[in-house]
């Protein structure tokens, strides 16, 4: 084994804190499984806490097909200040007088319903998109603001969770739920509301409930992770929702090998669900599927107890392909 491999092969759920980057998240957890091939699957930023995946050792290689999710956030729009981040962290470049309406439960009800829908979004100066090369937020950093194009997302779902005035502080903040579509930026959200209402906003604060099925609940603080240690492996096949077959031992060494297999040496069951840990054993969650095989599908490829491939539909050719072949199975571990 080559120099920083555990052997270990998982996927975790990090309930990242705020004030950690999500490298920062990532070389705790190479620390704590000893294994230097760890990644993240969607950033968080440093001000925001909640649902992180984070793939170990071989798992990594999963990353590809774990971060196009829907995510589901908890945010707390501050009114009457722009910031150059577009959240808490950044310094204030504005200070706006805030309009009544804005302070009226109904009015921001509405508004904030009114979200839900496409959109063409700016994303923040302060950001992980390259230009160039270089990520937007080093170049913001060293004084060269870069210019982004605008993006297509989606919001699917937006309520108003509450409504606060911080007299002290002169500012208004709207606490709400968003429920989004991939490579959306809740601050450019907090920061277009606030100028399309009159005034400046940013995030004051960020919570990522779920990113796809992984629920913040089911995530642990690095604390428990550290405890915990591979016991905290939840399945990456109910992570990835592809259907699944169950192998053989004569399937599982030829998937070993890249080998193509006929469509019809397969039976499909349905992408897992939530289950009990007393439902256990290598088929464990497994419920036939009586759909038929569509061409360009990918299906989880399960021996034991552990992920062994990701293969492809070919059905002009009558066969399922390789595109994720794993020389270390990746662990089921839990279920949720």
């Amino acid at each position: 084994m080559k120099r920083g491999q555990s052997g270990i092969s998982c996927i975790v759920g990090i309930d990242k804190p705020s004030g950690m980057s999500s490298h920062d998240v990532v070389n705790a957890c190479r620390r704590i499984f000893g294994e230097r091939r760890v990644g993240h699957t969607g950033t968080l930023d440093p001000l925001a806490t909640g649902a992180l995946c984070i793939c170990v050792g071989p798992a990594t290689r999963l990353d590809a097909y774990m971060t196009n999710h829907d995510k589901t956030y908890d945010v707390r729009i501050a009114f009457g200040v722009a910031t150059d981040t577009d959240d808490a962290e950044g310094e204030p470049i504005r200070v706006c007088e805030v309009p009544a309406c804005v302070c009226d439960p109904d009015f921001a009800r509405e508004r904030v319903a009114a979200l839900v829908g496409c959109h063409k979004q700016l994303p923040p100066a302060y950001s992980a998109i390259k230009h160039a090369g270089v990520k937007a937020y080093e170049a913001a950093r060293a004084g060269n603001v870069v210019q982004l194009e605008p993006r297509d997302i989606e919001i699917y779902d937006a309520a108003l969770l509450g409504l606060e005035r911080d007299h002290t502080a002169e500012v208004l903040y709207w606490d709400v739920r968003l429920s989004v579509s991939k490579g959306t930026y809740i601050r450019s959200i907090a920061r277009d509301m606030g100028a399309s209402l009159g005034t400046a906003a940013h995030v004051q604060q960020l919570r990522r409930l779920s990113a796809g099925v992984l629920d913040v609940r089911d995530c642990l603080s690095l604390e428990a992770l550290e405890s915990r240690g591979i016991d905290a492996a939840i399945d990456p096949a109910f992570l990835l929702g592809y259907r699944m077959a169950f192998l053989d031992e004569k399937q599982a060494a030829s998937v070993r090998n890249g080998t193509f297999l006929p469509a019809s040496s397969l039976s499909l069951f349905e992408a897992p669900q939530r289950f009990d840990e007393a439902d256990c054993g290598p088929m464990r969650a497994a419920r036939p599927s009586d759909a038929a095989l569509v061409d360009g599908e990918t299906i989880s490829l399960v021996f034991g107890n552990e992920l062994l491939a990701l293969y492809t539909a070919r059905l002009k050719q009558g066969d399922l392909r390789p595109c994720c072949v794993f020389s270390q199975g990746v662990i089921r571990g839990k279920g949720l």
